[in-house]
């Protein structure tokens, strides 16, 4: 698959070992394998290792159920010096009846680290098309987001 080193996609097959007696894949198992294909994406970006700072914006818009093909579409949004966001867009197909759904989408921070685990820098994100404009603006816009809280929990904690 011929895809941008800022975009990876994964697909799994969802078994019974990963759900509950109802048929729905638990949301821990889900939250693992996003964060795993968030590792894959920023990892294969950066050429470094890179760890997981937060991950945020995590909606559940539908359940998913046992037998149904899931895909991961992971995306580089928006570079810092050594962190970059990476969204993932989470849909699930009916292998039956073909039916797609969009069941869930989130927001890493991942940062690329060196082998002692220090931050590294990383290349900066070029966004070319219209889309990869508008996720990199998006993406700014939500880290801003992201300090205004810190701040305020900060200002909440002090005396």
């Amino acid at each position: 698959m011929d895809m941008p080193s800022h975009q990876l996609t994964m697909t799994v097959l969802m078994t019974p070992d990963m759900a509950n007696f109802a048929g729905n894949v638990h949301g821990g198992t889900i939250l693992k394998l996003l964060d795993q294909v968030a590792y894959a994406c920023a990892s294969r970006y950066a050429a470094q290792y890179v760890v997981t700072l937060s991950v945020d914006q995590v909606m559940f818009r539908q359940p998913i159920h046992v037998g149904e093909l899931v895909s991961f579409l992971a995306s580089v949004n928006h570079t810092g010096t050594s962190s970059m966001e990476v969204g993932v867009k989470v849909v699930a197909e009916n292998i039956r009846t073909q039916v797609v759904r969009h069941v869930n989408s989130c927001f890493f921070t991942m940062v690329a680290v060196d082998d002692e685990r220090r931050p590294v820098a990383v290349q900066p994100l070029r966004p070319f098309s219209a889309e990869e404009k508008r996720r990199f603006d998006e993406a700014i816009l939500r880290k801003k987001l992201r300090q205004e809280l810190s701040q305020r929990f900060e200002a909440v904690r002090q005396p």
